[in-house]
């Protein structure tokens, strides 16, 4: 079963964002630890094209999903990294529903959107040929995700959550923190608020739901969710330096 299929029908996937890593064996270990997914982040990191690309291969000859939380809302970049081989696309700061139609008409091919057809590239396995089935299997299989950032959002999630062609709609609760007003408070009541108004869209329109988030939200929301997302590759090696001088200073303290 896809990733697709399984958040659709309610299954929960899990995965962390993807900032500093740029060798394709992270594809590997994240596999290997038991998690679903990694998203690559485009907004704030400094990945190009032939990173992403060699990233994506490497995950898709294992069968494991590589998405782009791409800087912004174009063609260039939303076509672009599913042309080299993304599972799906995650564009930050999406606020209305002719946002969420863009993100459609660039990721998915017609009847869907509007997407290029190019063949002989990563997201064909670097084959020809077969249009019409290849395109028909990546509108089954692509994964087009609105974030959810901002007070414009929250209000207009009913809106963004019933756009054709939009699978998933995926906080992001630091920057709406700061559009609503609390900067960083995310246990505030504003921002739960808001969140479960989301949530509610999700459902009521039959998406998936998600947030890139730390225990506590998840511990409130995890019902709710089916595209969950916590960490980056910077807190993993953060934490496991720490840990290497936590056990290092207990052995060498225990000795005196």
């Amino acid at each position: 079963m896809s990733i697709k299929a399984k958040i659709l029908s309610g299954q929960k996937v899990h995965g962390t964002m993807i900032r500093l890593q740029r060798n394709p064996a992270i594809a590997m270990i994240a596999r290997e630890a038991g998690l679903d997914f990694l998203m690559y982040d485009c907004e704030h990191g400094t990945y190009t094209i032939e990173n992403l690309h060699d990233l994506f291969v490497t995950g898709n000859a294992m069968g494991f999903p590589s998405f782009v939380r791409v800087p912004q809302l174009s063609k260039d970049w939303v076509s672009r990294v599913l042309d080299a081989g993304a599972t799906g696309v995650m564009v930050p700061m999406t606020e209305t529903a002719r946002q969420a139609a863009e993100i459609v008409k660039w990721s998915k091919y017609t009847p869907l959107g509007d997407r290029g057809y190019g063949s002989g590239l990563a997201h064909t396995n670097y084959t020809v040929g077969r249009h019409t089935e290849v395109m028909k299997a990546k509108n089954d299989e692509v994964i087009a995700i609105a974030q959810i950032e901002s007070r414009l959002a929250v209000d207009n999630a009913d809106a963004i959550a019933g756009t054709d062609g939009i699978d998933v709609l995926l906080i992001g609760p630091n920057d709406l923190s700061i559009s609503l007003g609390i900067p960083g408070d995310l246990m505030n009541p504003i921002e739960l608020e808001a969140i479960a108004h989301v949530a509610a869209a999700c459902k009521k329109y039959g998406k998936s739901f998600g947030i890139h988030a730390g225990p506590q939200i998840h511990q409130l929301f995890h019902a709710d969710e089916t595209f969950m997302m916590f960490g980056t590759d910077f807190d993993l090696l953060s934490a496991g330096c720490r840990d290497i001088k936590r056990v290092l200073a207990d052995i060498v303290n225990g000795e005196k």
